[in-house]
């Protein structure tokens, strides 16, 4: 027992500051990556390749070489498909550091302005909701949409509720994209986005809805989506998608959303990436 006591006061007299630091900046890359793959595809691979570590460790501690052997050239070659397989959550991770870490200190929508943006949003999904107008309305945040904005119209005029009405009427030949909605102005409209393949989506969902599923998936955009068919609201944002949404919850999460991005921004500034999200 005494032994023991004194390995650990041993071990106590040893840390130093250095080592603190060294342990807590593995603690947050950690912590960062289980909140990457947590909830998605990659969380599946990760358990695979825990398991597989498991594997090996067990075929080495009752001796079974060719096991081993075979395992052990399986991680080698599974270290590069790994890159292929994360390849989606390491590009959105690696762009919102970048983005966060220099960001763009002009143009941006300070807090009234983005008030007013969505006051705009929210009256017209309402109208249009109750009028059965489908609709896609895409608000940029870190990452930038620029390989969708290209596929559409160049629009770069102020958000307002007639406009965006007026795009998504049935007879408009810009109703059947997206609007993006960039430093507080409607950059585009008519924009093609790119569809989910995420198979276990309701069969009720259509295109509009697979489509801002699927750049929210690729991005850190919030979209916004309008029923054609039934004139339900929804979000998406992260993958996730909430359906049968009220104006007034409609109004809530946006300014829950990209209020506090606007605010954040300013707070953190040039250490904007080391936030977390809640």
């Amino acid at each position: 027992m005494m032994n023991v006591l004194d390995s650990i006061l041993n071990f106590i007299s040893m840390f130093t500051l250095r080592d603190a630091i060294d342990i807590a900046i593995i603690a947050f890359l950690i912590y960062k990556l289980i909140k990457l793959i947590r909830g998605s595809s990659a969380g599946r691979v990760v358990k695979g390749i825990i398991l597989l570590i498991l594997a090996m460790q067990v075929a080495q501690l009752f001796g079974l070489k060719v096991v081993n052997y075979i395992l052990a050239n399986t991680m080698q070659v599974g270290l590069i498909a790994l890159v292929v397989v994360f390849q989606p959550e390491l590009r959105k991770a690696l762009e919102r550091m970048g983005r966060s870490a220099f960001p763009q200190l002009i143009g941006r929508a300070n807090v009234d302005d983005m008030d007013r943006i969505i006051h705009e949003t929210v009256e017209a999904a309402s109208a249009m909701s109750w009028a059965r107008d489908g609709a896609l309305i895409v608000f940029e945040r870190e990452i930038k949409l620029n390989d969708f904005t290209r596929t559409g119209t160049a629009i770069e005029a102020k958000v307002s509720a007639e406009l965006i009405k007026n795009i998504f009427y049935p007879k408009a030949p810009l109703h059947d994209g997206a609007v993006i909605i960039r430093d507080g102005q409607i950059s585009a409209a008519g924009c093609m986005l790119p569809l989910t393949a995420n198979n276990n989506l309701s069969k009720e969902l259509g295109m509009r809805h697979r489509a801002g599923i699927g750049v929210s998936e690729n991005t850190d955009a919030v979209v916004v989506i309008v029923s054609e068919e039934s004139g339900s609201i929804s979000v998406a944002i992260d993958g996730m998608i909430k359906r049968h949404l009220s104006p007034e919850t409609l109004e809530k999460l946006l300014r829950n959303e990209l209020v506090h991005d606007v605010e954040e921004e300013k707070k953190t500034g040039l250490f904007g990436f080391l936030r977390v999200k809640k």
